[in-house]
């Protein structure tokens, strides 16, 4: 999906960091997703709870913690003695793998200088090397 855009060659397992990367920065671009993740960040939580600190429907948190869960960025634990009720938490080696692809994508330090391969400085060049190299 991502091939096009030839920042990593054609490693696949660059392309599905990408793609992971991709997805997760997706479900969290919701700002009600973004207040749940920042909730469960802070301890586990359970579906009413959750619903009443936004001020939220039950349907509409049930629908956005599924987009979280999908993304895998939240695990969610039925209650042993009562199924109807669901706690949701973060996995902490989720959390530190996520930071380290923002923290790596975010680098200052990756900003490369344009290189000269197109443009006028290109074309002006690749004519003067071309006149010095005709016969």
């Amino acid at each position: 999906m991502l091939n096009h855009l030839h920042v990593g060659g054609t490693d696949p397992a660059y392309t599905d960091r990408l793609g992971s990367l991709s997805a997760s920065l997706k479900a969290l671009a919701d700002p009600k997703r973004l207040a749940l993740f920042e909730l469960i960040v802070r301890g586990v939580q359970c579906n009413c709870d959750l619903g009443d600190a936004l001020g939220v429907a039950p349907n509409l948190v049930s629908h956005h913690l599924g987009v979280l869960r999908d993304a895998g960025l939240i695990l969610a634990e039925r209650d042993p003695l009562d199924a109807r009720w669901v706690y949701y938490s973060i996995d902490p080696r989720v959390l530190r793998k996520l930071g380290r692809r923002l923290s790596h994508l975010l680098d200052p330090g990756r900003i490369q200088p344009r290189r000269a391969t197109c443009g006028p400085r290109c074309t002006a060049a690749t004519s003067r090397s071309s006149v010095a190299t005709s016969p």
